[in-house]
């Protein structure tokens, strides 16, 4: 009887010894895994360890968004400190302190440093952003043409353009305009635009509107100061394509401060949710597409992984609002318009723990963000990291598809539903190895592995690599060793860029430091109140020259200000900051000079590709007859200063030229020449005419761009070295 007894009871142990251990395991295959009990204690087992995920050293303030490549045209190239080369540029790809562009023979590439500030450049430029803070962007330009179209500037805030024979103090919304070859700098403000330039051992210069310094040499600069020539063609396109993209359609839709609208109402329509309100939904998508699907990460060094969608209109929808699924269609629903925009590298849930069944090697995942989920940070300060965010979002809190109360306190831990993660092939992965790389295919995480999968409630377990840190794989045009060498002027001591990627593990070479820049003193605070309204000559300006019409530019006046033309012969300015109304076909402006034969003609505005970002406005062709030149014989100088009757010294005076009180200062005023003849009539001649066209690139039929992708007006034929991109 006792032995019928203990067997008994070794059967009811050996029973409840199997109902603990397999009780787990069938939890875990047949349901999600239930919230922690301790909501406070974070999961330390699902997390990835520290040392497999760093996160970015620094970030930028909550409400700052990085200035954006928007629009490529021909061959534009990108690096970035720690990279192992140049790559292709890939539009929108976020730009951080450090970036460098280079725009070869006949490209141009936009940056939109805001909502209505645009950095343009032309064929062979070299441009670096040096500083990218809240209140101060600094581009170092070392070669080709920039221009700076800024709609509007914030009080206190401010751009420097730094060359090898200047650096500019831009604090006044207007057009600025600077070119640069091998023998001195050009520099250009117009439309309302004042700045302050500082030459290489002179002193500052205030610049007004509607004027033009020329910087020759950096140990004794000779200075020479005119009215700014009229627009030429790549002008004109750089008017007409803000014009187009500030004001979109579907501004109406997005918080002000959201970039890539225009992009919108190209790629998509919107219409109407009762559940979600204004929703936009991309058009010409392939089958079974979805959010975040196309495109790759790339490694910012303040905002860590950041996605860079293929599509042209890949901004607004992968960096503010939610994806929401609705009738079988994706649709990006940016909420309320009823809080200011927050950036954010991407709006994603990752996901890590998994095992491909497919690939059978571990891989990283991540889903779209559905209605109202929020974002937990894998960048920005460390106690910021890990923890709920609706940073920008403007409609419902949702946690696990509830809607909650605005100021109720949510732990990342109780954050387990995101409602994408049940839309078919929603959810997309890619080898742990191979993200952030640009190796490896993406795949579709199908319903049996979502089951299994944890968010990663802090940064993807991931290390990033050089690849990491470029948009391409391939390699890219690599600007002149002469262009990267050249020194700068700067108001500013610079920065150690690589630091960040020091940070993460990333040893970014020595041999890619550019030299120190020629610091200068800041220029002086400026009374501008002091300041007669001008809306051409400033104080102390050299007169025109008289006589020879401007050589291979159809002219048309400066584009006037809500209809206030600016004139030689003091006619007011539009004041700072105002809307320049879309200059109109007009006859060259009474008096103009020759432009200095050192200043190469603008480079061929964008014919837009579809794939690429199509290009609202499509200007004339302008391209160079041959690659920029090389600094000519002796004669150049005389080409600067045509061999016409000066009542006054024309020649550059070393050491800076000062603005003096007094209109009579600089030199005596000459009453305007008679009239040119009309801009569409251009007198060929100078460097400008070439085999390609008209001289200056502009058709000889006319001056005004033309808007659609057709030849331009006139007749003007297509560069030969433009075959093949578009």
């Amino acid at each position: 009887m006792h032995a019928t007894r203990g067997r008994l009871f070794v059967s009811l142990l050996a029973i409840a010894l199997l109902a603990l251990t397999s009780g787990p395991v069938r939890a875990a295959d047949d349901a999600e895994p239930p919230p922690p009990p301790d909501a406070g204690a974070p999961p330390e087992s699902e997390a990835p360890p520290p040392e497999e995920g760093p996160a970015p050293p620094e970030a930028p303030a909550p409400s700052v968004t990085p200035p954006r490549l928007s629009f490529v045209h021909g061959e534009v190239s990108f690096w970035r400190p720690g990279a192992e080369d140049w790559a292709p540029a890939h539009v929108n790809t976020p730009l951080a302190p450090g970036d460098s562009l280079y725009a070869g023979q006949g490209a141009n590439l936009e940056v939109q440093a805001g909502p209505r500030a645009h950095v343009r450049a032309g064929s062979e430029t070299d441009v670096a952003f040096d500083a990218v803070d809240p209140d101060f962007l600094q581009l170092k330009v070392t070669s080709g043409h920039l221009a700076l179209d800024l709609r509007s500037l914030e009080r206190g805030h401010s751009v420097e353009l730094d060359t090898p024979n200047l650096a500019a103090t831009i604090e006044h919304a207007g057009y600025y305009r600077v070119d640069i070859d091998d023998e001195a700098t050009t520099f250009i403000s117009r439309r309302g635009g004042e700045a302050s330039v500082v030459p290489a051992g002179g002193e500052a210069i205030d610049l007004g509107p509607n004027e033009e310094v020329i910087v020759k040499g950096t140990e004794n600069p000779q200075v020479e100061r005119y009215q700014a020539p009229n627009p030429d063609a790549w002008d004109r396109w750089n008017y007409e394509r803000t014009d187009h993209i500030v004001n979109p359609e579907s501004a109406r839709y997005l918080p002000q401060g959201v970039s890539g609208g225009d992009d919108l109402d190209r790629y998509g329509r919107w219409h109407t949710e009762p559940e979600y309100g204004s929703v936009w939904v991309p058009s010409a998508v392939p089958a079974g597409w979805a959010p975040y699907s196309t495109g790759r990460w790339i490694w910012d060094p303040f905002y860590g992984w950041t996605w860079v969608d293929d599509a042209p209109w890949g901004w607004a929808p992968f960096h503010y609002g939610r994806w929401v699924s609705f009738g079988g269609v994706w649709g990006w629903a940016p909420g309320p318009v009823v809080v200011a925009p927050v950036y954010a590298p991407a709006l994603v849930a990752f996901f890590g723990g998994g095992v491909s069944v497919s690939v059978g090697v571990p891989f990283v995942s991540w889903v779209a963000l559905g209605w109202g989920e929020p974002c937990i940070p894998w960048w920005g300060p460390r106690v910021f990291i890990g923890h709920p965010w609706w940073g920008g979002w403007g409609g419902p809190h949702v946690v696990n598809n509830v809607v909650i109360n605005r100021t109720t306190i949510i732990n990342a831990n109780q954050v387990n539903v995101f409602r994408n993660t049940r839309v078919r092939n929603a959810m997309v992965g890619v080898r742990r190895d191979d993200f952030g790389r640009g190796a490896g295919k993406h795949f579709r995480v199908g319903p049996r592995e979502v089951r299994r999968l944890n968010p990663v409630r802090g940064v993807p377990p991931v290390r990033p690599t050089p690849a990491s840190l470029v948009p391409a794989n391939n390699h890219g045009r690599r600007p002149p060793e002469r262009f990267q060498n050249r020194q700068v002027v700067a108001t500013r001591a610079p920065r150690d860029h690589a630091a960040p990627l020091r940070a993460v593990g990333l040893n970014p070479s020595a041999s890619a430091a550019a030299p120190a820049p020629r610091l200068v003193a800041p220029p002086r605070a400026r009374a501008r109140e002091q300041r007669p309204p001008t809306g051409g000559v400033g104080h102390g300006e050299r007169p025109r020259a008289e006589g020879a019409p401007r050589v291979g530019r159809p002219e048309r006046p400066p584009p006037p200000g809500r209809g206030r033309a600016t004139q030689p012969g003091g006619r007011q300015a539009p004041p700072p900051g105002e809307r320049a109304v879309r200059p109109r076909p007009a006859q060259r402006e009474p008096g103009e000079r020759q432009r200095p034969e050192r200043r190469a003609s603008p480079p061929t505005p964008p014919g837009g590709r579809a794939e690429r970002r199509a290009a609202p406005p499509v200007a004339p062709r302008t391209e160079r007859s041959s690659p920029r030149p090389a600094p000519d014989s002796p004669p150049r100088t005389e080409a600067r200063r045509p061999p016409v009757p000066r009542s006054a010294p024309a020649g550059p005076r070393p050491g800076g030229m000062r603005r003096e009180p007094g209109p009579q200062s600089g030199g005596m005023r000459r009453e305007p020449p008679p009239r040119q003849p009309p801009a569409g009539q251009p007198t060929t001649g100078g460097r400008r005419g070439g085999p390609h066209g008209a001289p200056g690139g502009a058709p000889s039929g006319g001056s005004r761009p033309q808007g659609g992708s057709p030849g331009p007006q006139g007749g003007h034929r297509r560069p030969q070295h433009y075959a093949g991109r578009g």
